[in-house]
């Protein structure tokens, strides 16, 4: 893993940590006999909490694999013994918290070389004896079956991961909720893999390799798209998922391709979500206050919240847009995009116009995108609706190349009861009855000379043709 895959894969999870937490007490460090250093982090995931706890292990020069590998169990025993005095108190609460060690083993100067598993980029990139190198290793469920010290729990234990590896899961699967659900899944080979005597797996690369095969990927996106279908907002299963998942049922050769395009665009919608953040931590620049540094992480928590398959579907709307008749880039258009992470977290991609007088240009619809998302809240026949999240996407054409320009609103939204929401319907409904009344008396009045054109101000509208399905009248 290079500096660079490094970052990446650490932002794909800095935002969820918990700033407030403090690091491991440097009062009852590890009971280790040699150079180390000890953090500990903590991470609020959508689906439950992580506790990261990273040792980063100093070996001397010309020290022998035997020493290594000893080196590395006596790293295994005592975090187990503190993750058994961690855990003291706390086993009867509920098990959305996961324990996680990490050992990285940094080697400096020279190795033993005449020792065949030393791996040969290892020796070679060794010649520096200043030089820190990472050891790779691995771990496997036999190992940890070996290793194990502490007395088995049916519901919980320590998962030990190497730092390469640790590094290859969160680049595999990138989003907050795949990692951990993947964490479930390794967990469940483990607890297995004690029970039985039988290691379920040799090395975690190759169980990363076979969870990308897992229906358990796609399970949640399948849940949310009946749930889609359930409530009218649309019609009949999404076909990109219908394919997916059925490939990933019967372990198809196209489940990895389909695996290679989620993982490509869930990268291209880290950077878009980063990109729209900080556009508008700019524009708020001058009235930064604490609460908005806050609204700032909620918002990137959202937008990071999506599974591989639903950054897939909203970056595969982005992508149709070149696609679109000269009509429609020039009248603009809108598009809904439901997460297939969270049921209830709703998009409404606007395409901004180019005609600079259209009822969805960039300067009519960009100073109203809370109000629009409001509007949004308040039609959608989604009990579980939790967030509007408005793209206002303006594609711009400069000097042969093409670059994407988004603006950003999300509106928390508070779960309405089916009657709350019928009644804040017919609410609107009478307002816009009133004010189309009031309009056609000030029409009226202005023909008939009783006051003047200019005595009258219509208010800026924004008029925008969201085809949101309404709450069928024959549901209770």
């Amino acid at each position: 893993m290079t500096l660079s895959d490094f970052k990446r894969s650490h932002d794909a999870l800095a935002c969820y940590l918990q700033a407030d937490t403090p690091e491991l007490d440097s009062s009852k460090p590890l009971d280790l006999d040699m150079a180390h250093t000890c953090r500990q982090h903590f991470y609020a995931l959508p689906l439950g909490n992580l506790r990261l706890l990273k040792v980063v292990v100093y070996l001397p020069t010309h020290m022998k694999i035997e020493a290594i590998e000893a080196t590395q169990a006596a790293v295994v025993k005592a975090a187990q013994s503190w993750y058994e005095c961690f855990t003291q108190g706390i086993k009867s609460h509920n098990t959305s918290t996961a324990t996680v060690l990490v050992l990285d083993i940094q080697i400096t100067g020279s190795l033993d070389t005449n020792h065949s598993r030393i791996p040969h980029d290892i020796v070679d990139s060794n010649e520096d004896h200043a030089q820190k190198v990472p050891w790779p290793h691995s771990f496997g469920a036999g190992y940890v079956r070996q290793e194990w010290v502490s007395d088995f729990d049916d519901t919980q234990m320590l998962q030990i991961f190497s730092w390469q590896d640790w590094q290859s899961i969160i680049a595999m699967l990138q989003t907050p909720g795949d990692i951990w659900r993947f964490l479930r899944y390794h967990l469940s080979k483990l607890q297995q893999s004690l029970k039985t005597g039988v290691p379920q797996f040799d090395t975690e690369e190759a169980l990363i390799k076979q969870f990308l095969y897992e229906t358990v990927l796609l399970s949640q996106a399948i849940t949310v798209d009946n749930a889609l279908i359930k409530y009218g907002v649309q019609d009949q299963p999404n076909p990109a998922l219908v394919t997916m998942s059925l490939a990933q049922k019967h372990k198809n050769a196209t489940t990895q391709l389909y695996h290679e395009h989620r993982q490509q665009a869930a990268i291209l919608w880290s950077q878009l979500s980063t990109q729209m953040i900080d556009l508008a931590a700019n524009k708020s620049m001058q009235t930064k206050t604490k609460d908005s540094e806050i609204r700032s992480c909620q918002w990137q928590q959202q937008l990071l919240d999506e599974s591989l398959f639903s950054r897939h579907e909203l970056v595969r709307t982005l992508y149709l847009y070149p696609k679109q008749t000269k009509a429609m880039k020039e009248s603009g258009y809108v598009v809904h995009q439901h997460s297939y992470e969270s049921l209830g977290r709703h998009y409404v991609l606007i395409f901004y116009g180019k005609a600079v007088d259209g009822q969805q240009s960039k300067a009519l619809i960009q100073p109203n995108l809370a109000k629009i998302a409001h509007d949004v809240a308040t039609r959608l026949p989604i009990a579980e609706l939790h967030h509007v999240v408005i793209l206002g996407v303006d594609f711009i054409d400069e000097a042969q190349a093409q670059f994407i320009d988004i603006d950003l609103w999300i509106q928390p939204v508070v779960p309405m009861t089916q009657r709350e929401r019928q009644l804040t319907k017919q609410v609107q409904q009478l307002q816009q009855q009133n004010a189309a009344t009031a309009n056609a008396k000030d029409a009226h009045q202005i023909r008939s000379g009783t006051i003047s054109a200019g005595q009258t101000k219509p208010l800026p509208q924004v008029r925008l043709n969201l085809s949101i399905p309404a709450r069928k009248s024959n549901k209770p």
